[in-house]
């Protein structure tokens, strides 16, 4: 046993049914509404009220990348706005998107790391945003506080203003209103999957539901010594299930479809799932590979929707999914998987060898956590032609990957994930903004305990951890490298350790089922 998790079986509050062990400790009950609905889903299915589309009857979209639109010695200048677009997505309906540049997914942008990047956004909606670089090492100004809001250009008077979360009121001195925002990024952290989407105080999952995320790739001369597909053999997959009203719209149920005050209806509070999956904002979409490597950053951008990814068929001898990366960036070494599990906002960099399978193949990407049309993602036509393939990946290590010892924690904190009768909660209270839960030390490791009632995908700002137990015994399957968001499955606990660095600030801890986040499952630390 490895001394981090003997650690862990010494330590670890124990997690059941029941509730929570240990002194000062939080009692967990299941929720009050709703259920998981087959396969392990949390929520209602929303049914789309047009027909769907035929599936693997529209080729893979790839995100136009961003060129910046100024450079000098030291930084990449980018500009974007939000503002409306069209798509056409479902039969004889044009879907309105929110999108960054009217688009979606939204350009993508690359950084390399330790080359600042400074992004001016800018909205045009009829509602105020917030953009949060999920998985960004930044200063706390440009974490993408929910209260931080830019206003629309247009002068629209929709969205939050002094308002805030679902039954929560007076916050009007919290709110900072510009006309447009700097986001400034360092990039003082490894290459790595991130991705940029709304943080709209209540709003979150209406806005990212309408299309308000995009990739950002960080790029390092680590990972580019190693020989990964790249180019054409390089694919970004947002992943992310809706569904559609009768004139085509995005349909999401919302408490007030004016959205002047936020929530959903109480059948979809524990969380809004769709009926077609779209992958780069396409539905059910197909791609022609090579008989090659092909690296796929896979990314769940669904609100709450949990993903089982596999191959079908599988390749001869199995193991068709190469996993050489997480949220964080590169694993040391490559794990190969039949299947992986992912939650809202995790991210899997793997790498799919088409040239296991014959000539003229198709293979399909299933998730085996749906059902009917949400059962099916996408489709790999596999070539019939030669062609020359001079990828590889390493058999040994990949990179160099810290360890944090839990054995030099210098504190334990445990923060418990559970509903109240109107919202969801952390240790029993709602999200108030300049109210902090922690105030960790800059540079010191500690230990965070996530214990849930429900399915909770938990995401932190400023800094990844590393996963180090779960319910008192190992890491799972899907816990490699380092994270920023980990999946806690109903009435179970995850321990991570985490280290903050470099900025001193207000930062977050928050479910990332979008709707949770949005009914007050949010809170605040302070780093000193």
């Amino acid at each position: 046993m490895s001394g981090a998790n003997a650690w862990s079986r010494r330590k670890f509050l124990g997690v059941g049914a029941a509730g929570v062990a240990g002194a000062g400790a939080v009692a967990v009950g299941l929720p009050a509404l709703g259920a998981l609905i087959p396969g392990g889903q949390p929520g209602l299915l929303l049914a789309s009220q047009v027909p769907l589309p035929a599936r693997y009857a529209v080729p893979l979209p790839l995100p136009t990348v961003l060129a910046p639109v100024r450079t000098d010695g030291t930084t990449d200048y980018y500009e974007i706005t939000a503002r409306p677009g069209l798509a056409r997505i479902v039969p004889g309906h044009d879907t309105e998107v929110w999108g960054y540049q009217g688009m979606y997914p939204g350009p993508t942008i690359e950084s390399r790391s330790g080359r600042r990047t400074v992004v001016t956004h800018r909205n045009e909606l009829p509602h105020p945003t917030v953009v949060h670089l999920h998985g960004g090492h930044v200063p706390h100004d440009s974490d993408g506080y929910p209260m931080d809001l830019i206003t629309p250009l247009g002068g629209g008077t929709g969205g939050p203003g002094a308002g805030g979360m679902a039954g929560m009121a007076g916050m009007g001195p919290s709110v900072n209103v510009r006309p447009e925002r700097v986001y400034d990024y360092p990039m003082n952290q490894r290459a790595a999957t991130l991705w940029y989407h709304d943080h709209t105080m209540g709003f979150t999952g209406p806005q990212v539901y309408r299309g308000l995320a995009g990739f950002h790739l960080v790029r390092d001369d680590e990972e580019a010594s190693l020989g990964l597909p790249q180019g054409a053999r390089e694919l970004p997959l947002m992943i992310a299930d809706r569904a559609f009203a009768a004139d085509g719209s995005f349909a999401y149920p919302a408490l007030d479809p004016g959205e002047g005050r936020p929530g959903v209806t109480t059948p979809y509070m524990n969380g809004v799932l769709g009926d077609v999956i779209l992958v780069n904002g396409a539905p059910w979409p197909f791609a022609p590979v090579d008989r090659a490597r092909y690296r796929l950053r896979i990314l769940n951008a669904s609100n709450a929707r949990r993903y089982r990814l596999e191959l079908d068929p599988q390749p001869p001898g199995g193991g068709g999914l190469l996993q050489v990366g997480s949220d964080g960036g590169l694993l040391e070494r490559a794990v190969a998987h039949d299947g992986i599990e992912l939650a809202p906002a995790e991210r899997f960099d793997v790498v799919v060898d088409f040239s296991r399978y014959p000539a003229g193949s198709s293979v399909r990407l299933v998730n085996r956590l749906g059902g009917g049309g949400t059962a099916e993602v996408m489709r790999f036509d596999v070539g019939s032609a030669f062609v020359s393939d001079d990828s590889r990946v390493p058999g040994g290590r990949l990179a160099t990957v810290e360890k944090l010892d839990p054995a030099k924690a210098v504190a334990t904190r445990t923060f418990v994930f559970q509903k109240s009768q109107q919202n969801w909660t952390i240790n029993g209270q709602d999200y108030q903004p300049g109210r902090s839960l922690a105030s960790p030390k800059l540079g010191q490791i500690e230990i965070w305990r996530f214990v849930t009632d429900f399915h909770h995908p938990v995401h932190l700002h400023l800094d990844p951890f590393q996963v180090v137990g779960r319910n008192a015994a190992d890491p799972g399957e899907f816990d490699a490298g380092w994270k920023d968001t980990v999946d806690v499955l109903p009435a179970q606990g995850v321990e991570v350790a985490v280290r903050f660095s470099d900025y001193a600030g207000r930062f977050l801890l928050h479910c990332h089922n979008l709707e949770h986040e949005d009914m007050a499952m949010m809170a605040e630390f302070t780093t000193e």
